[in-house]
């Protein structure tokens, strides 16, 4: 796994850990409704999670991106889905989402490796 990925996923757990030792009860719903989501209904995953990259992009969470990148590729997303999904990404989000698909890019190059 790339170092880049590796620190992400680290840095999330850790910090995931200590938020729910939090025993806060709106957190830990927030948590479960987010993971809950996601999961295979109407929708596969695939499509769920390239929707969440598009939503995230636009919001410019460049932390949500990178977690929702790293789950379309473990769906089976190819880098041209991607890109398209980036693409409409930018429409939607203008220009100004333009420095988050270089990080994107970069990110998923990483999860390639």
């Amino acid at each position: 796994m790339h170092k880049k990925v590796q620190e992400f996923n680290d840095y999330r757990s850790k910090m995931n850990d200590k938020i729910l030792a939090s025993d806060n009860k709106v957190i830990k719903r927030i948590f479960n409704l987010d993971t809950n989501a996601f999961q295979e209904g109407h929708l596969p995953v695939k499509t769920k999670e390239l929707l969440g990259l598009v939503a995230s992009a636009v919001l410019r969470c460049d932390d949500c991106v990178q977690y929702h990148l790293e789950a379309a590729k473990k769906n089976g997303v190819s880098t041209e889905e991607m890109m398209e999904t980036m693409s409409i990404a930018n429409l939607i989000g203008g220009t100004i989402v333009i420095p988050h698909l270089r990080k994107a890019v970069e990110y998923w190059e990483a999860l390639e490796e």
